[in-house]
């Protein structure tokens, strides 16, 4: 146990391939303990936006999403402030995932959340008619990303309901990643994997300067078709304007814009993000559709960080969409995200479910506070990490002052 050892020092191991296959999401010095973004940039040209150089919080368009009237689907959901935890030390046998073990956890982790059974759950989000996105987090692969065996789990869930698998869509914001992950047609069949972007890996970590993998001929990329142009979170700072930022994000500007898988395909959402830290902050449920949804993100990384977290999530396409949240911890990581670091990783075996993404972050929240304290991590505990969960609530999407946990042994 290495005693006071401060979160993300200089020896992390985090390459500037792993930076970017992070999203770049590590904080511009808000969760870093004042080391910025570009400390982990290989180069001036792929630096992201700078932090603010004041605490003014840029204004954003959150109002035109609470506008919107709510659905019956609507966060949080049927069951505000309820997390279960469903754990077996037997979910990851010498480290490899038991498929039969976590079925079963799927199975008593969604019935406790819901007091249904396993069949009559299904009719509680879904009808056969649905086309159900399941948003997974493919960093890490092999070692913190969503496991392969727990999306087997819920796609058995969803076929028992009636919904067929050509309605399953398993989806990240990177194309590359997903493949990376095992999240392939041949590991999945009959069901879609869909990247709302790609990016050109080699242009990006400098390894090439023809960027004609991702740059179209009129200077837009290739992927700004897959994104609404209607449909947008605006906040009032500007992405880079260089190729490198653009090769990433899509589109620079101010503008962040929703995928159209979401905004025109999918009309439910299962969100299956990892157990894992960001800094003193979390990478969980809010961080993995909030920075997952939208291009152009990097910008966001000053005061915006962690607000982003609810303020995607705000706007309807999330929002009366996202019906069901499982937190994959059958491996988790208490330090070093958000990228993967194996020192850093351990056997957890557990899987987090609610329908509050916000109560669920809140509870996963503390529980990663106390691990990475029994390790010996220096954990700066300031309200500012979770100040956001509380600003959810302000905004009727969750119920974060007194979450409700149930805990299920095997």
């Amino acid at each position: 146990m290495r005693k006071g050892y401060r979160s993300l020092p200089a020896d992390n191991g985090l390459g500037r391939r792993d930076f970017f296959k992070a999203g770049g999401a590590v904080g511009a010095g808000l969760v870093l303990g004042g080391r910025t973004l570009s400390a982990f940039a290989g180069s001036p040209q792929s630096q992201a936006a700078p932090a603010p150089k004041t605490s003014v919080r840029p204004k954003t368009n959150i109002e035109d999403a609470l506008k919107v009237p709510r659905t019956a689907h609507s966060l949080p959901g049927p069951f505000p402030g309820k997390v279960v935890e469903v754990n077996d030390p037997k979910a990851m046998p010498d480290g490899k995932p038991e498929a039969k073990v976590i079925a079963a956890l799927f199975e008593k982790g969604l019935t406790r959340l819901t007091d249904a059974s396993f069949k009559a759950s299904f009719g509680l989000f879904f009808n056969a008619g649905d086309v159900v996105g399941i948003k997974v987090n493919p960093v890490g692969p092999g070692l913190i990303s969503t496991r392969l065996e727990l999306v087997d789990a819920v796609i058995a869930w969803l076929e028992s309901g009636g919904l067929p698998r050509k309605n399953v869509v398993i989806w990240d914001r990177f194309d590359y990643m997903l493949k990376d992950a095992g999240f392939t047609p041949e590991r999945f069949p009959g069901v879609g994997i869909e990247g709302l972007q790609t990016m050109d890996e080699a242009a990006q970590e400098g390894k090439t300067q023809d960027n004609s993998h991702w740059l179209a001929k009129d200077g837009t990329h290739v992927s700004a078709p897959n994104f609404d142009q209607g449909v947008f979170y605006w906040a009032d700072v500007e992405g880079p304007k260089d190729l490198a930022y653009l090769n990433q994000h899509v589109f620079n500007g101010k503008y962040s814009y929703f995928g159209k898988l979401l905004t025109q395909r999918l009309t439910k959402i299962i969100n299956i993000p990892v157990f894992k830290n960001t800094g003193n902050a979390i990478s969980m449920a809010t961080k993995n559709i909030g920075y997952g949804a939208v291009c152009n993100t990097n910008r966001l990384h000053g005061t915006l960080f962690l607000d982003v977290c609810v303020e995607v999530p705000a706007f309807p396409v999330i929002r009366d969409k996202m019906v069901l949240n499982i937190t994959d911890a059958l491996r988790a990581q208490y330090d070093g995200g958000p990228a993967e670091n194996a020192k850093f990783a351990y056997l957890h075996n557990s899987i987090f479910f609610a329908t509050d993404p916000f109560a669920l972050d809140m509870v996963c929240h503390k529980l990663l506070v106390e691990k990475r304290k029994s390790m010996g991590v220096a954990v700066n505990e300031n309200p500012r990490f979770t100040e956001y969960l509380r600003y959810a609530e302000r905004l009727g999407l969750g119920a974060v002052s007194a979450p409700k946990l149930a805990h299920l042994k095997a």
